[in-house]
């Protein structure tokens, strides 16, 4: 069986509804059909990412227990609807996560020990994180090699991300020093609004050529896809929606030639 040299890729944000969960699935879905081994984990007590990609959350093993019970990441992982695309899922226990993790020995790298049992069997793995900076975020980047951090084209965008960017470099410092950002991708763009541009211009000036060439229009049948348990690929492959993922899953893949 072949081996790959394996990418983890965390879509992290501790704002909330910039369309992390979203990119996270996508992004995934997108890899997964060019016939690239691809690995989703759910990192976010809420587990859309689960839900979104149809999976039964009360039913599967899941992150929590990797994290807390000790059990081998190897049997938490769960088929999804789209060949060549696995997920570990999550669920409301992982909420609880945060406060047992916190006597752990080594608690910031659970996570990235873990994953160690299936490096090689992925081309990529992609982690959705929670909306916060505690220890699951942590655990996330420490056990990745770098972060796409989606932002919303909304008043506040920038706001809260001086804060991501510290814990980052403090990661870097401390316990991943090969931690890069891999892009940064706006979100909910909308043409017919000048604040749209007015955000774009603003990321662009701050972090430069890292932002995506790409840009995730808002689009009704993304927000529609995921109650129906599926990525826009499978939901509707022709929205707008759908090409923008395609567009930016070109771009990481151009990136990582």
């Amino acid at each position: 069986m072949k081996s790959f040299n394996t990418k983890i890729i965390a879509v992290s944000n501790q704002k909330g509804g910039v369309g992390k969960t979203t990119s996270a699935i996508n992004i995934a879905s997108f890899l997964a059909i060019t016939e690239t081994p691809v690995l989703l984990i759910d990192m976010d007590p809420q587990a859309n990412a689960s839900s979104g990609l149809g999976i039964d959350i009360n039913k599967n093993k899941s992150i929590y227990d990797i994290l807390i019970n000790n059990i081998s990441l190897k049997k938490c992982i769960s088929k999804t609807e789209i060949d060549f695309l696995d997920i570990v899922p999550s669920n409301s226990k992982l909420a609880g996560a945060e406060i047992e993790l916190v006597s752990m020995f080594t608690r910031e790298s659970v996570l990235k020990e873990a994953i160690s049992q299936v490096l090689g069997k992925y081309k990529y793995i992609i982690i959705d994180t929670p909306p916060s900076l505690g220890l699951l975020t942590i655990n996330v980047l420490t056990a990745s090699n770098s972060i796409i951090i989606p932002i919303q084209c909304e008043y506040y965008a920038l706001e809260g991300l001086s804060q991501l960017l510290n814990t980052i470099r403090l990661i870097q410092k401390n316990l991943n020093p090969d931690l890069k950002i891999e892009g940064i991708l706006i979100t909910m763009f909308d043409t017919r609004l000048n604040l749209s541009q007015q955000i774009v211009n603003e990321v662009k000036e701050y972090f430069d050529d890292k932002v995506y060439n790409t840009m995730i229009n808002r689009n009704v049948k993304l927000g529609e896809a995921p109650s129906h348990g599926k990525p826009i690929i499978l939901y509707d492959p022709s929205s707008t929606g759908s090409q923008n993922y395609m567009n930016l899953v070109s771009e990481i893949l151009n990136q990582n030639g």
